[in-house]
């Protein structure tokens, strides 16, 4: 068994619960996903099932989409609202304007330099930054180049609950990001602090939320929930049928060994159609380093990378069971 799953993770329970869930759910100890998301986050969940856990190196560093609740009046330990209030102030008026808001937010479209939250899973000297917090040590984390893309309003308004002013927003974000802090930041350059009241992610890389299934239903679906992994990576991809025996072994290809086809166009993606009317020839010479999917049987085998010195194809990664196409 070698799958890849997209989950829609509900809130309150953490990706590896998340994991344990599907562990059971196909019989398999090797079950790993690609990029947290924390209890009080909803979304996209890529699950790797089998030797697809080995997929995962490819799938984190992609681009995400998120739809995030700004709650204005308090920051708190975990820049969320699990946390304990730290801070607390009033929002000014502008705040509660729809247009003022939204001029905000397209200003804030751009590179930004950003420190990870206290509580996250960033290793400090060895050790996971919660865990130094939890234990109540000071977590002195370097800032990193990430990149809003875009960022909108959805909604502004006052929260019935809590009663106090909040912005729902869209952001589509740099890998790296974290939401928490950019909603952190926000609170603090608008001078009123700011935390996380909900997170939805909505996209990670090509997976959205229209490729995901709830946990109940991954257990009717099984195997029957299995995504394109040709598809997700987006990749050009080749059949490599005819080299099958060079490729389990991992050997190395001639550039003629593998007739390169465009990647699967995203409505292919959706409909899940793996059948030759999908295939269009691609007559782009391939480029130094460029990932390509290989398909044996149906089933992604392999990775191979080109190297234009030797003007060859050299195994990146090879699938001992080849990842279910869906």
């Amino acid at each position: 068994m070698s799958l890849l799953v997209a989950v829609d993770k509900p809130a309150g329970m953490s990706s590896h619960d998340v994991v344990n869930r599907a562990r059971r759910i196909f019989g398999e100890r090797r079950v790993g996903h690609t990029g947290t998301l924390d209890p009080l986050a909803t979304g996209v969940l890529p699950i790797c099932v089998g030797p697809a856990t080995r997929f995962d190196q490819y799938m984190t560093g992609h681009d995400k989409r998120y739809r995030v609740t700004i709650e204005f009046g308090c920051e708190t330990t975990t820049d969320d609202a699990e946390g304990e209030p730290t801070v607390s102030g009033s929002p000014d008026g502008w705040l509660y304007d729809d247009d003022r808001a939204r001029e905000f937010l397209a200003g804030y479209v751009g590179p930004h330099e950003q420190v990870p939250p206290q509580y996250s899973a960033v290793k400090v000297d060895g050790k996971r930054a919660y865990q130094l917090a939890r234990s109540g040590n000071a977590v002195d984390l370097e800032p990193r180049r990430i990149e809003v893309y875009e960022a909108g309003l959805a909604q502004c308004g006052i929260d019935e609950q809590s009663g106090r002013l909040s912005w729902s927003v869209d952001f589509s974000v740099s890998k790296g990001t974290y939401i928490r802090s950019l909603v952190r930041d926000i609170g603090r350059e608008v001078g009123c602090p700011a935390h996380v009241a909900a997170l939805q992610r909505r996209a990670a890389g090509r997976i959205s939320l229209e490729d995901c299934v709830s946990l109940e239903s991954l257990e009717n679906l099984g195997v029957s929930a299995a995504l394109d992994p040709v598809a997700v990576l987006g990749f050009r991809y080749a059949f490599g049928d005819d080299a099958e025996k060079a490729i389990c072994s991992g050997s190395a290809l001639a550039r003629a060994d593998l007739a390169l086809n465009e990647r699967l166009p995203l409505d292919k993606e959706r409909s899940g159609c793996t059948c030759m009317s999908s295939v269009v020839r691609s007559d782009e010479l391939p480029k130094q380093g460029e990932l390509v999917s290989v398909v044996v049987g149906n089933r992604l085998k392999a990775l191979y990378s080109y190297d234009g010195p030797s003007d060859a194809w050299k195994p990146a990664c090879v699938f001992n069971v080849g990842v279910m196409r869906g």
